[in-house]
């Protein structure tokens, strides 16, 4: 009689869980099908569509943009990537947005791979870049969602409805427990900030 081994295929997980109620454990040893975008807000699964390609191009732009700057200051910022998982601390229920970028302070890029964790690090600093067909997410979800996370400083918006190739940009800058009024950086205009000394963005993804 012969014996044939039972296999358990691992579950996957797909826009189908758009609005199912995960813990975050669940949420982060799940199995996700590829070409959607996952985040878990307030318990609950947001399932949206990929980035496009002007999209895409915008997050390569400020990435580079930043990682110049940390090659340079990695005293102030010493990883920049995305999109990352950040807690939203002090929340009954379990709530990670994924900003599209992020930068880190002091991250201990010593410890071993299998070490690290999201939920022990969080950004000084998270970036947007607006999708045409959820504006208000970047808007006004995150707004507030990321003024509750005490460690960042500032969350910038890349706002490229107008043309991906003329984008603007909206910044908030924390003082206290409240965000500054949002300062406004049109195309082709300079952002600094005291929060990284020495950084210019001019806003022309054309410029590098």
């Amino acid at each position: 009689m012969s014996i044939v081994a039972r296999t358990t295929r691992t579950p996957i997980y797909g826009p189908e869980c758009h609005g199912q109620r995960m813990s975050y454990e669940e949420f982060a040893s799940a199995a996700w099908q590829e070409g959607y975008q996952y985040e878990l807000i307030h318990g609950r699964v947001v399932v949206a569509a990929m980035p496009n390609m002007p999209h895409f191009t915008l997050d390569r732009w400020l990435n580079g943009r930043l990682q110049k700057y940390v090659e340079l200051h990695s005293e102030v910022i010493n990883l920049v990537g995305g999109p990352v998982r950040v807690i939203v601390p002090d929340i009954a229920e379990a709530t990670c947005p994924e900003p599209d970028v992020a930068a880190y302070s002091d991250f201990p890029l010593h410890l071993p791979f299998d070490d690290l964790d999201w939920r022990d690090y969080s950004p000084i600093l998270v970036v947007e870049i607006i999708s045409t067909d959820n504006a208000r997410k970047d808007l006004e979800r995150n707004v507030e969602l990321y003024l509750q996370v005490p460690s960042i400083r500032e969350y910038w918006i890349i706002d490229p409805r107008e043309s991906a190739d003329r984008p603007s940009m909206i910044v908030y800058r924390r003082r206290g427990k409240n965000w500054q009024k949002p300062i406004h950086v049109a195309y082709c205009k300079t952002y600094t900030t005291k929060l990284l000394p020495g950084f210019a963005l001019v806003m022309d993804p054309h410029k590098r």
